[in-house]
């Protein structure tokens, strides 16, 4: 039985995690880290009983004791926070961690997974933003593997599969282009919480589907693709793909087109990264050509989406410039679920950031903490002077 270890387990990632685990079979769950939707957790530890699970905090453990006091079986122990996640991520039984988080939380998990030699099946892009030099080092230096869970970078992982790397011209991701892509720019500046959040290829948490309804998902899947597989930013492209059954491609230096395809659901990249280098049979149906109309492609429009080329822009600076991206663009999405900003205004504070941080060089995780944190409260500043602005505007 191989153990794992999910941090992010209640959500979507973690959850279809959970569902190819039960489908597979062979699998040791032996810890599960989440953050507040206790209900959840506690039906995932009835049913796949780990020794260990973190919460968000005290309350939350409280809550989830109350909730699963009444087992039949060894309750497990229960950690919280930042260090409860550690400890889910270096669980000494464990040899593959699903890092499933949203955002930041699962960065210092992420490296101590890592720099604890684990098999790292990564879905949280964010820890390959800020501080892909780190990852990428602790990986090499205790001889990790970083296996990608993102559709997109999964699906170059199996293009590139017994690829020479000199032979290989460039990397093409996909992007379905998300619920504006045909929408005027003055429609995306009125879009509401509702509109950006109903994606129409993929059912994603809430964060992540804002980044795509503004393609900063695509900017912070190019910065990661950098990382993962040692690609310059003009070596990477992006190209718009509405039905989303391209999952990404690559271009050979004789002209020569890679593609990878597949059913549009998470599940057959996460098992690919906890089987891999094998394949086993899948749940899902396979992709049935004679349904698919046509396959459309075309060039991403950076005027109507500026957070892509944001993002290339800070690739392209390097240093702490992307962790300082990313956490602008964190406080810049937060803000937009609570009604407090227009989907437009995100690109604004995100360049606002930029403009004024102060580029270092990755030389540890406390320089990277530190980007972090000046360029949150930088975002949150701006945040302020924008709702003063509009409290004015109406007076």
């Amino acid at each position: 039985m191989k153990a794992i270890s999910i941090l992010g387990s209640t959500g979507s990632i973690g959850c279809n995690t959970l569902k190819v685990v039960e489908f597979l079979g062979g699998f040791r769950v032996v810890a599960l880290g989440a953050g507040e939707n206790i209900g959840k957790l506690a039906e995932q530890i009835r049913q796949f009983q780990p020794e260990l699970v973190a919460v968000k905090d005290e309350t939350c453990a409280e809550e989830l004791l109350r909730r699963i006091s009444d087992f039949k079986f060894q309750i497990p122990k229960i950690v919280v926070g930042e260090a409860g996640l550690i400890e889910v991520a270096t669980h000494e039984a464990a040899e593959t961690v699903v890092s499933a988080t949203v955002g930041a939380v699962g960065f210092v998990p992420t490296l101590r997974a890592l720099e604890a030699g684990k098999r790292v099946a990564l879905a949280n892009k964010e820890t390959l933003v800020m501080a892909g030099e780190l990852m990428t080092k602790a990986a090499r230096e205790s001889g990790a593997e970083i296996l990608p869970v993102d559709s997109e970078h999964n699906a170059l992982h199996q293009c590139l599969r017994g690829e020479s790397r000199k032979e290989v011209k460039r990397l093409i991701l996909t992007a379905s282009g998300g619920p504006f892509r045909a929408k005027t720019k003055e429609e995306i500046e009125n879009a509401t919480r509702q509109e950006a959040l109903n994606h129409p290829t993929w059912n994603m948490g809430d964060k992540i589907t804002i980044d795509s309804a503004t393609l900063m998902n695509k900017g912070l899947e190019v910065i990661e693709a950098r990382w993962l597989f040692d690609f310059s930013a003009d070596e990477i492209s992006v190209v718009v793909h509405p039905q989303s059954v391209v999952h990404s491609l690559i271009e050979m230096v004789d002209g020569s087109i890679i593609a990878q395809l597949g059913v549009t659901d998470m599940r057959h990249a996460i098992q690919y990264a906890l089987t891999f280098p094998k394949r086993k049979n899948c749940q899902l149906e396979p992709l049935d050509f004679a349904k698919i109309s046509q396959l459309t492609f075309e060039e991403p429009d950076l005027e109507k989406f500026p957070c892509l080329a944001l993002a290339y822009k800070a690739l392209k600076i390097g240093g702490t410039m992307p962790a300082a991206l990313n956490a602008a663009n964190e406080i810049a999405v937060q803000a937009f679920l609570d009604d407090k900003v227009r989907l437009s205004d995100i690109p604004k504070i995100i360049e606002s950031v930029m403009n004024e941080h102060e580029t270092q060089p990755v030389v540890n995780l406390e320089t990277v903490l530190a980007a972090d944190q000046t360029a949150r409260k930088k975002a949150i500043m701006d945040l302020e002077n924008l709702e003063k602005t509009a409290a004015a505007i109406l007076r």
